[in-house]
């Protein structure tokens, strides 16, 4: 797990020269900032808007903007590039096409989630990564968080136990089984399930079995899960929980221990040892030794754990990006490999009749070779 202080942008001996495609919302309050704490030297923004790309540059420092990709990768030869960009009318994801473009061109890319809208698109990616020499991470945000990064060490300590079960709710509809077919239907939860598969993978390792039950009213489901460890586990998409209620939870258990991760940022581990007999404790109160330990941010300081940019994963993610491209090594987490994982949990649902148990993974299809089902 990484310590340690930050390094300022500017405090860095040497920057990598890099561009962005892509200038909307949510790369303007969570990916542009983050350069504020990594070696990245902007050169040029990229947007289909130029006169939105001139605004990114000139907030950002970048000296150059572009509406066209391709000149912008053939005038500027960037050693990297960040893509965040949205969807194609018919499902697919516009990054895919660009971080080919990107590869091509002889730049390392990270490009926000979801990576590819199929299996296939995935492993194309796997393929002309390989062809050039240049890697591609996506930004799964959740497995950079403080509190995931520490609920992985926690669960692969020898004193945690070998895993055996693993509870993942996350706030998410899923379309009915007649509409999964159509790639435009299943964008939103495309968009949305790389956040718990990330979790699921980076925590558990690859899913092996799996079947769902589904509810029309909100588009819920429960998720029965088995890992290739002999693990267990359950994914519970609650579509329909409020906005205002924390979004997220974590649990791993373990041999006579579990970790709890509520809300993202607070992880609390229940230790091995403690005793409570029933009918005859007088106390809820155990030994230290065996006493549970929390950890949350107190959000009273101006400290860099207290933005989000920190405790939302966003600057782990892209400085884990950074040093990789210094270091000329692929990077560990976020990788190809990973988005094929997610992928693969992704196809379960779109292509599995709620109540039936498949082994994974299934034979791969194209969603975007399905012929579009609007009458539904």
């Amino acid at each position: 797990m990484p310590v340690g202080d930050i390094t300022y942008q500017f405090e860095y001996d040497e920057r990598i020269p890099c561009a962005f495609i892509g200038a909307g919302g949510h790369s303007y309050r969570n990916v542009y900032p983050t350069f504020q704490y990594a070696p990245v030297d902007l050169r040029a923004v990229c947007d289909v808007d130029e006169s939105r790309a001139r605004d990114y540059a000139r907030q950002f420092g970048a000296p150059q903007a572009y509406a066209d990709h391709h000149e912008m990768l053939a005038r500027e030869q960037p050693a990297a590039v960040f893509i965040v960009t949205s969807y194609h009318e018919d499902g697919r994801v516009q990054a895919t096409q660009l971080a080919l473009d990107c590869l091509a061109a002889g730049a390392h890319v990270w490009m926000e989630k979801p990576t590819a809208a199929s299996t296939a698109e995935i492993r194309q990616l796997q393929e002309a990564s390989a062809a050039t020499g240049r890697f591609v991470m996506t930004g799964l945000k959740k497995i950079f968080t403080p509190a995931m990064e520490k609920t992985k060490a926690i669960i692969s300590s020898p004193e945690f136990g070998p895993v055996s079960s693993v509870l993942v709710r996350y706030p998410q509809g899923l379309p009915p089984p007649e509409r999964r077919d159509n790639p435009r239907d299943m964008i939103g939860f495309l968009d949305h399930i790389y956040h718990p598969g990330a979790v699921l993978n980076y925590l558990m390792g690859p899913v092996t079995r799996f079947s769902h039950e589904w509810e029309p009213v909100a588009g819920a489901s429960t998720a029965m899960l088995r890992f290739a460890s002999g693990a267990v586990g359950t994914l519970h998409l609650a579509g329909g929980s409020a906005a205002t209620s924390p979004l997220e939870r974590v649990e791993v258990i373990g041999r006579g221990t579990n970790v709890v991760v509520d809300n993202g940022v607070r992880l609390t581990y229940y230790r091995r040892g403690g005793r409570l007999a029933y009918g005859r404790s007088r106390s809820y109160v155990v030994d230290d030794e065996a006493a549970p330990l929390t950890w949350e941010p107190e959000f009273s300081l101006g400290q860099l754990y207290n933005k989000n940019l920190f405790y939302l994963g966003y600057v782990p993610e892209i400085l884990h990006f950074c040093e990789s491209v210094l270091a000329k090594t692929p990077p560990s987490k976020g990788t190809l490999d990973d988005a094929l994982a997610i992928m693969t949990l992704f196809d379960a649902y779109r292509r599995t009749p709620p109540g039936t148990v498949v082994d994974l993974p299934l034979a791969e299809v194209d969603p975007t070779s399905v012929p579009s089902q609007e009458g539904h």
